[in-house]
C-alpha cells in the first residue's frame, strides 16, 4: 500500500523561504518583541544602530526611562552622546543574547547581531577600526557595520584581519560591493597566512536596494526624466542580482544582504540565493500576509529592456551597475551615500537630544 506523505505546513512565506532555500532571514531591528516574532518565522540574525535605538526608545520609553536615569546617575561626567551610545550597546547586547543559540547552532555564520559604528567616523579609518574592536567584544555573536566609504574600505580589511566579522553598510552599488569583497579577501588571506582562525567568521555586504531606487526617483524629478515608473522599482534588484552573480563567479567568502525595502521584489527576487534578506518588522508582517509564491528567482535576470532604459537615462545607475562605475575615491560623494550618512548622523544627534531631555529637562516645558 502506497504511503501518502502529508504536505508540509509553514508558518508564513518567510518561514517557508528559510526552510526550503538557502536564503536567510535577518530582522532589521533589535526590538526584543519584533525579534522574537522574526525568530519564530525563521530569522537567524538582526541589526541595531542609532536609528533603530531611537525608534525603540520612542515606542518603549516606559521600559527604558529608569535605565537612562540610572546611567546618568552612574556616569556623572558622561555626555548625552556617551549615554546614547551606551544605550546602543545595551540594546544590542540584549538582542544578541536572544540570537546566541542560533549562533552556536550555525557555528558563527548566522545568529549575529549587527551593530553599527558611529557614522560620524566615515572619514576616519582608525576610529572605525577601534570602535569595531570594542563592539566586537560586547558579545561573541556581534557583527560590526562599517560604511563603504573611502576610509571604510581599509577599515573593513583591517577589521577582518583582526578577526571581526563585518557587515558593510551605506552600500548601494556593484563597485562598492566589489571593493568590500576584495578588502575582506585581503583580510582573510592575511589571517590565513598567520594561521589564525576564519572558519567561524560570517561577513556580509549590504546593498541598500531601496535607497538606490529612491535616489533615481529624486534624479528623475530634478532632471525632468520621463520613464515607466515601474522601471524605477527594479534598479536595486538589477544591481543586487548582477553583484551576486559576480560574487559566485569569483568565489568571494562574503554574502550579500538585501536591505532598505520598498517593495516585495526586494525579498521575492532574491529567494534561492545564498544571501541574507533583512526586512524591517513591518515589512515582515506584510510579506507574511502576502500571496507571493516562494520560489527561487535569484538567477532570473531583470528584463534587458528595463536595464537598458535605466542605463540610458541615468548616469548614476550606470555607475551603480558597472564594475568600474565608481572609484573608491568617489564613494563618499555618491548621492545615496551622502543622503544615508546625513540621515544616520541626524539620528545620532536626535538620540543625543532624547537623552538630554532626561539629563537636563527643559525648565520652560509645561
Amino acid at each position: 500500500m502506497m504511503q501518502v506523505t502529508a504536505p508540509v505546513t509553514y508558518k508564513s512565506p518567510l518561514h517557508e523561504m528559510t526552510q526550503t532555500t538557502s536564503t536567510c532571514l535577518w530582522n532589521d531591528s533589535a526590538s526584543i518583541q519584533e525579534l522574537t516574532y522574526s525568530i519564530e518565522h525563521g530569522a537567524v540574525g538582526a541589526t541595531c544602530n542609532p536609528v533603530i535605538v531611537l525608534g525603540i526608545l520612542k515606542k518603549e520609553m516606559g521600559a527604558w526611562k529608569d535605565r537612562i536615569r540610572a546611567l546618568i546617575e552612574e556616569r556623572q561626567t558622561a555626555t548625552e552622546e556617551e549615554i546614547g551610545w551606551q544605550l546602543v550597546r545595551e540594546v544590542s547586547i540584549k538582542a544578541a543574547s536572544l540570537l546566541k543559540p542560533v549562533f552556536d547552532a550555525h557555528h558563527g555564520r548566522n545568529g549575529r547581531l549587527s551593530i553599527q559604528t558611529d557614522p560620524r567616523f566615515y572619514r576616519d579609518t582608525e576610529s572605525i577600526v577601534q570602535q569595531a574592536q570594542e563592539f566586537d567584544r560586547l558579545a561573541p555573536n556581534m557583527i560590526v557595520k562599517i560604511p563603504v566609504t573611502r576610509a571604510g574600505i581599509p577599515a573593513i580589511e583591517e577589521a577582518t584581519y583582526r578577526g571581526i566579522s563585518i557587515n558593510a553598510t551605506v552600500s548601494f552599488t556593484l563597485p562598492q560591493c566589489m571593493a568590500v569583497a576584495e578588502a575582506v579577501e585581503r583580510g582573510l588571506t592575511r589571517r590565513e597566512k598567520e594561521g589564525k582562525e576564519i572558519a567561524t567568521m560570517g561577513p556580509v555586504c549590504t546593498i541598500m536596494v531601496g535607497r538606490l531606487d529612491d535616489w533615481l526617483k529624486v534624479i528623475a524629478e530634478k532632471e525632468n526624466i520621463t520613464i515607466d515608473p515601474g522601471y524605477l522599482e527594479w534598479a536595486g534588484v538589477a544591481v543586487f542580482k548582477k553583484t551576486y552573480q559576480l560574487f559566485r563567479e569569483r568565489g568571494y567568502r562574503i554574502r550579500l544582504l538585501s536591505a532598505a525595502f520598498r517593495n516585495h521584489m526586494h525579498w521575492s527576487e532574491f529567494i534561492g540565493g545564498d544571501v541574507v534578506i533583512s526586512p524591517p518588522f513591518g515589512w515582515q508582517v506584510r510579506l507574511n500576509a502576502s500571496d507571493v509564491e516562494v520560489c527561487p528567482r535569484i538567477d532570473k535576470p531583470v528584463d534587458f529592456k528595463i536595464v537598458e532604459e535605466l542605463s540610458r537615462k541615468f548616469a548614476d545607475f550606470r555607475s551603480a551597475y558597472s564594475e568600474g562605475g565608481l572609484s573608491v575615491g568617489a564613494f563618499d560623494s555618491f548621492g545615496p551615500t551622502r543622503r544615508t550618512l546625513r540621515q544616520f548622523i541626524s539620528a545620532c544627534l536626535e538620540l543625543d537630544g532624547l537623552v538630554r531631555d532626561i539629563m537636563l529637562p527643559n525648565p520652560d516645558a509645561a
